[in-house]
């Protein structure tokens, strides 16, 4: 079984429509493989037919630094899983990973995501496909939620994962009837951890930098995944507490290279304020006024030259 490449037991998860390649780059740079152990690509959708290593390579973007990033698919047609997975073999991927916890309508529509909780054995040929295109020098993961209505099923998910071959589970601990509900069970992980020999990588519920060591010995999972609270605060991986000035800077940089990609102003404010909304780094919001007042903010030009007002001077808004 190919080895992991992490060195930290933290990671990023992919959320669509967040964690494009320049969001990454940003998040990345202010990072060393000794505070995040790895990242992943928002998933790319794989229907009918398989991708070639360019389009791959696309979605992949540029990887500073040392941190490793993997691919991330998601689908339920096994012959063009294989075809991409081949394709992900060919790129500076470090890992590829599945996704079979999306639990949004339009993955159900198309049988894929979270649709394959309902089908275990399905899900164990998928991912033993993709292993036997990848073999030893690709790993593996799959990512799961704990059900698909109740969390009865997840030991016998966790189990055809691994069966398939997965180098490493994600635990997702809802199900996906739970979807984003506040409520999380953190036994269900640990459920997962005693059903398998393969690291166990726990997700749900971390919201600031103690959860993630209290998850891993909570429910004894190797690694912990963290989304939404990514966002609130990049910095969540080394606990590092930043200035206002910082904070601003991060999200000019952000501003500047989606820009780079080709994005107009509209686009720069509708993702920055993605993050506004749950801005917490850098006590650059002192208050929720503050917040208000930046989503309230019609003109995106303004609120560009604001962003970058701030990260010039480090003042407060």
């Amino acid at each position: 079984m190919p080895q992991l490449p992490f060195t930290a037991p933290w990671l990023l998860a992919p959320m669509a429509g967040v964690t494009d390649p320049c969001f990454r780059a940003v998040l990345l740079a202010r990072h060393g493989p000794g505070d995040l152990g790895g990242a992943c690509t928002e998933f790319l959708r794989v229907v009918d037919h398989g991708y070639r290593p360019s389009q791959v390579r696309k979605h992949l973007g540029e990887i500073p630094g040392s941190i490793p990033v993997g691919v991330q698919l998601m689908g339920s047609h096994e012959g063009a899983l294989a075809a991409t997975a081949e394709a992900v073999l060919q790129t500076e991927a470090a890992f590829l990973d599945l996704n079979f916890g999306c639990p949004t309508k339009g993955a159900l529509t198309g049988c894929a995501g979270a649709a394959l909780l309902r089908e275990p054995r399905r899900l164990e040929s998928i991912v033993r496909s993709c292993v036997q295109v990848c073999g030893p020098d690709l790993p593996v993961t799959a990512k799961i939620r704990e059900g698909w209505d109740d969390a009865e099923s997840g030991e016998e998910l966790a189990r055809a994962a691994e069966a398939g071959g997965a180098s490493m589970l994600t635990v997702h601990c809802r199900t996906r009837s739970e979807h984003y509900t506040s409520q999380v069970d953190w036994t269900r992980i640990a459920r997962a951890v005693e059903a398998v020999k393969i690291p166990v990588c726990g997700n749900g519920g971390v919201l600031n930098h103690g959860d993630l060591q209290r998850m891993r010995t909570e429910t004894g999972c190797a690694f912990v995944m963290v989304g939404h609270a990514a966002l609130a605060d990049p910095w969540i991986f080394s606990g590092r507490s930043v200035s206002a000035r910082a904070a601003a800077e991060f999200l000019h940089d952000y501003s500047q290279a989606l820009e780079r990609a080709g994005a107009g102003p509209r686009k720069r404010a509708a993702r920055l304020k993605q993050l506004l909304k749950v801005w917490r780094a850098g006590d650059l919001l002192a208050t929720e006024s503050d917040r208000r007042n930046w989503m309230v903010l019609g003109d995106p030009e303004q609120l560009l030259e604001n962003i970058g007002t701030l990260a010039r001077a480090g003042a407060s808004p």
